[in-house]
């Protein structure tokens, strides 16, 4: 009864996305949403489907993390060029970036003001600004 409610939850939210509710979508949705905020890379959900599982390529947990980021029901945060995660928790917030480790932890968008944006560019408005404060371990 629990999953069959967990998968309804599931279904509703890539409908209200616009997205038809494929096998692979749901199984990839409920790795991703049902433990909670988190940040992972591509590689990283296609390896939990394999060790749940779900038959699913590396191409099409990428097409479907856009997917998902595209309708709002992920973010996506680039930390370096061809390295992105993506973030289940939507709502404004920016991130502490772990270089050692490759983790990101959320700032809560109360604990960081950023000011005086410049003017954009003439027929575009600034959608969001995300902030990545890169942290390393101190030395001792």
């Amino acid at each position: 009864m629990a999953k069959e409610r967990s998968y309804s939850s599931l279904i509703a939210r890539l409908k209200a996305g616009g997205l038809r509710p494929t096998r692979q979508r749901l199984a990839l949705a409920r790795l991703l949403f049902e433990g909670g905020d988190r940040h992972l890379t591509a590689e990283q959900l296609h390896s939990e489907a394999e060790e749940s599982a779900v038959r699913v390529s590396v191409a099409t947990v990428y097409n479907t993390l856009h997917q998902f980021t595209k309708v709002g029901l992920l973010r996506e945060v680039v930390v370096e060029p061809g390295r992105s995660y993506f973030d289940t928790n939507v709502d404004d917030h920016h991130h502490f970036y772990f270089e050692a480790t490759g983790d990101l932890q959320d700032i809560p968008s109360d604990r960081l003001r950023v000011r005086e944006l410049p003017e954009p560019p003439e027929g575009t408005r600034i959608e969001r600004v995300d902030v990545v404060v890169r942290v390393r371990n101190l030395e001792t």
